[in-house]
């Protein structure tokens, strides 16, 4: 198959997005917000669909299952750090930590379980797809920073951010209690 795929092309948009994403935050010129914000929301949307597409028209492939892990947590760190970095408030650090760290000792737990053949146990479940949710709509929200109609969308990105915190922890947990029993178990080439 080849590697040009719809899914792996939506993927690779995504990770292109990353600078154009970091430039729109960090220009002074009216707006830069409110672009940084909704790039990152077309970035969230084709996270959403590169999956989906890929089983429905079947191209599945190795390359899409490396690169669509990869680039969501490289736009996700991303964006936190140009929140941060405009933000850099005790609980807003503190999400942002939770956030990046949870991801690493996710992708290193799913890693190591796929070595000993257990992938599936860690297999990302509902949980994970509602804190992704919560996680990239809150993160737009805080890019775009602007009110929108009326509504307080920095506050309300504060917002559902928090609540991505919170199910990121639980998430987590409930990664390490599944390969917990595999985590435990005794190695014979361990002394």
């Amino acid at each position: 198959m080849t590697p040009y795929t719809i899914p792996n092309l939506l993927t690779v948009l995504r990770i292109l997005l990353i600078p154009v994403i970091v430039a729109s935050f960090l220009l002074p010129y009216p707006g830069s917000d409110v672009v940084a914000g909704l790039l990152f929301a077309v970035a969230g949307i084709t996270d959403a669909f590169d999956g989906y597409i890929a089983r429905k028209l079947g191209q599945v492939s190795r390359l899409g299952d490396f690169l669509d892990p990869v680039a969501d947590k490289l736009i996700v760190a991303v964006a936190l750090v140009l929140i941060v970095s405009r933000n850099p408030v005790w609980y807003v650090t503190l999400a942002a930590a939770v956030i990046i760290c949870r991801e690493i000792a996710v992708s290193a737990l799913r890693e190591w379980m796929a070595g000993i053949g257990s992938r599936h146990k860690v297999a990302v479940n509902a949980l994970g797809k509602f804190k992704t949710i919560a996680q990239i709509v809150g993160l737009a929200m805080l890019l775009f920073r602007e009110n929108l109609f009326g509504l307080p969308i920095y506050q309300m990105g504060l917002a559902l951010t928090a609540v991505a915190a919170v199910l990121t922890l639980w998430s987590m947990l409930a990664y390490l209690q599944a390969a917990w029993p595999e985590l435990m178990a005794q190695d014979e080439n361990v002394n």
